[in-house]
């Protein structure tokens, strides 16, 4: 955060006996009283010369200087040397491979470090187009192809063509449980009632689509190829748990309990211990080209991580260290192979709500 200038103040005597916080706010009414209790943390507030506490009361007469910070949000459009992964560009468009980790659009805790601010470094004219040209997003922790509009003729384009749902999304995905039939998940998605930073299945809720079909099964796992007739917040991971087939490494929308340790490998188990993000990639993308009219699609490959969990996967051999046949039971399945067990309501996420003002696609995955 960048500093601003000093600021030194006079407690009134009509404040005396008021909280540290309380009277601060009164002082410097332009400050939220969040942000003037964070700079006390952040020992950037002093009482005749001694650092302070939030809770500490004032009687008048106390001499308090702030060395104020600019709100991080004041960065949140600027430009950082962030390198990109592009797959293809022209004077329209540019479509880039999201590595995990990276933030789409920046917003509250990912105030820089985005996306948003890579565009802006790597292509500074994309400031004139709104939100910097970013029509979708993916996840924070999800991987793989996402497009970007460079003008604003562009950026009308692709969200028509979202909005018109033609625009052709493929993921895969690493699964619990074994899925043993191809299928279509057509469930609306909404806020979760209960958490409001998580979504869920909600009969109030907009429509929501996922097609997905086995391309391997496991002892405790499937990859599944997943194809988006719409893009909803979070839908895929969403659309898994409703499956009751969470995904690998989903701290938010997994489930409690159903790890079916006995029936793992100590190699496997440490491959899906050390494996730090949903297990989700976007592996393909194809649309129309704003410009040219031209029908274009572009593929690549699965991510290194997610590669080196199949491996694990794929040498999968219980017998081999010496452990029992897992029952049902130790997989905790039903009747159908797909997984059980209680919602776990984690809620410390980014949650990147689509901007649904002009585009009524969401965030994909």
């Amino acid at each position: 955060m960048t500093e601003l200038t000093r600021i030194s103040l006079t407690v009134p005597h009509d404040l005396g006996g008021l909280r540290m916080d309380v009277a601060l706010q009164k002082m410097l009414p332009e400050h939220s009283r969040s942000r003037l209790q964070a700079w006390i943390k952040e020992q950037l507030v002093t009482i005749d010369g001694k650092t302070t506490t939030a809770k500490t009361k004032v009687w008048g007469g106390e001499q308090i200087i702030v060395l104020p910070q600019a709100a991080p949000e004041m960065h949140a459009y600027m430009a950082e040397d962030i390198p990109l992964e592009i797959i293809y560009e022209d004077d329209h468009i540019l479509v880039i491979n999201k590595p995990a980790g990276m933030v789409v659009h920046p917003a509250v805790g990912n105030w820089n470090g985005t996306l948003l601010n890579a565009l802006l470094h790597h292509h500074p004219a994309i400031k004139e187009v709104p939100r910097c040209g970013i029509v979708h997003r993916l996840d924070k922790d999800t991987s793989g192809l996402l497009v970007v509009a460079k003008t604003l003729a562009a950026q009308t384009s692709l969200v028509r063509q979202l909005q018109a749902r033609t625009v052709k999304r493929e993921y895969r995905a690493i699964v619990w449980g074994q899925i043993w039939r191809n299928g279509v998940i057509d469930q609306p998605i909404g806020r979760d009632p209960r958490s409001r930073t998580k979504m869920a299945i909600n009969k109030s809720g907009k429509p929501a689509v996922t097609r997905y079909e086995v391309l391997e099964r496991f002892s405790v796992h499937t990859y599944l190829r997943c194809n988006l007739e719409t893009g909803r917040t979070h839908q895929i991971r969403v659309h898994m748990q409703f499956l009751k087939a969470p995904m690998v490494g989903d701290n938010v929308y997994g489930f409690r309990g159903i790890v079916p340790i006995r029936a793992m490998t100590m190699t496997l188990r440490e491959a899906v211990d050390d494996f730090n993000r949903q297990a989700l990639h976007a592996v393909k993308l194809g649309l129309i080209h704003p410009e040219t009219n031209e029908i274009m699609e572009w593929q690549i490959e699965l991510a290194d991580d997610m590669k080196a969990l199949l491996e694990a996967m794929r040498h999968e051999d219980v017998k081999d260290e010496g452990f029992d046949e897992p029952s049902p039971y130790d997989f905790g399945v039903d009747e159908n192979g797909l997984y059980i067990g209680d919602d776990d309501e984690l809620d410390d996420f980014d949650d990147e709500d689509m901007l649904e003002e002009s585009n009524d696609e969401d965030d994909e995955a």
